[in-house]
């Protein structure tokens, strides 16, 4: 055994979390050797809660597969790092990635989506916040059961707390019945204020709920908010599907990656008999994924337990984290962090060099 042919091995084995090998991702930190036996030391970019062990085993027994290697000795450990934003922004210095939640057009459960994916992060180990940017809509606070004007703390604002979760809305801070009759100017002044005078603390992820369409709060988040990545949330139907690939293009145009596309209300479960069946089409999020040379990060069900749960203000990954719809959740935000950790990272990260031990 020498490092190359260890390199080699790690190179042929793939994260799904990431859709790359190890090596490739550059999770490699340390290989040593002695004789027969080897150690590795990997270090993934992303969240992963108790699943390292699991992830550290599946490597040592690949590794063992080999005739040369009596024994592997296998170490998983996850580091987030603050990741390439758009030209002329820097990250903010408390909040190390901006995950923005998008669609072209409302009605596709982009708020569900975005509100389960925050959840699913935390559950994984993250610090995570929640902003909705739907300044003329805002449906988080109903979503999370919260209400109430949040406090403030000199200039700041102190942000409300749901199931662990910093969330932020302009639904705290007006009546619910109010509507926001405000032209262009205002409602970004109000998502600026929103996001940089919120007391956040360190968060490895925001994820901020954007409105649908390509409007105001979109060009204000390309221009002047440093994200990380865009999720894209789209039903199977070729409707949906028109305007998603518009929110795709936007993105593009204004130098915000997009992570992948999220195919929600795949199929519909029925509660009585749980009957499958695609209602709204088949395939569409896959194919857009394709078309793209994106990851299709998702498929959920269009389920009565989703609908129910936000009604409730208790989210599927918070009521029920046991549950198979809250799994679904948590492998679209493993899926969702793991593509963005091999994004090319903040120029003030620098990956360490391979050590290899005889």
């Amino acid at each position: 055994m020498n490092k190359e042919s260890v390199m080699a091995l790690l190179g042929k084995i793939n994260d799904e979390n990431t859709g790359s090998d190890l090596v490739t991702a550059g999770a490699v930190r340390e290989v040593g050797i002695h004789d027969d036996r080897i150690s590795v030391d990997i270090r993934l970019g992303y969240p992963l809660a108790d699943q390292g062990k699991a992830l550290a085993a599946g490597i040592k027994s690949k590794l063992e597969e080999d005739a040369d290697i009596d024994a592997a000795a296998v170490n998983v450990s996850c580091k987030i790092q603050p990741h390439k934003v758009q030209e002329d922004l820097k990250p903010l210095q408390s909040i190390s990635n901006i995950i923005a939640v998008g669609s072209g057009k409302g009605g596709v459960g982009k708020s569900t989506t975005a509100v389960n994916l925050a959840l699913a992060l935390q559950n994984e180990g993250a610090r995570v916040g929640l902003l909705d940017a739907d300044i003329y809509g805002p449906s988080i606070p109903a979503m999370l059961g919260v209400t109430g004007q949040p406090s403030t703390e000199g200039e700041k604002i102190v942000p409300k707390e749901a199931h662990g979760l910093k969330v932020m809305s302009i639904g705290f801070l007006v009546e619910e019945d109010t509507p926001m009759i405000w032209r262009g100017p205002m409602v970004t002044s109000a998502l600026q204020q929103l996001l940089n005078e919120t007391l956040w603390g360190q968060l490895d992820y925001l994820i901020i709920d954007l409105p649908p369409g390509t409007g105001d709060i979109q060009l204000t988040l390309a221009q002047r908010i440093p994200t990380a990545g865009a999720v894209i949330v789209t039903t199977p139907q070729d409707i949906a599907l028109l305007d998603a690939r518009k929110a795709l293009h936007m993105f593009r145009k204004v130098d915000v990656p997009v992570l992948g596309v999220v195919e929600n209300m795949s199929t519909h479960i029925c509660t009585s008999c749980g009957h499958e069946e695609a209602i709204f089409g088949h395939g569409g999020g896959q194919q857009m994924a394709e078309t793209f040379e994106i990851p299709l990060l998702g498929q959920l069900p269009l389920a009565m337990e989703i609908r129910s749960s936000m009604d409730e203000g208790k989210p599927t990954v918070a009521a029920n984290p046991d549950s198979t719809m809250a799994q679904s959740y948590r492998k679209l935000a493993l899926r969702t962090a793991g593509v963005l950790s091999i994004m090319p990272r903040s120029m003030t990260f620098k990956m360490p060099e391979i050590v290899v031990s005889n």
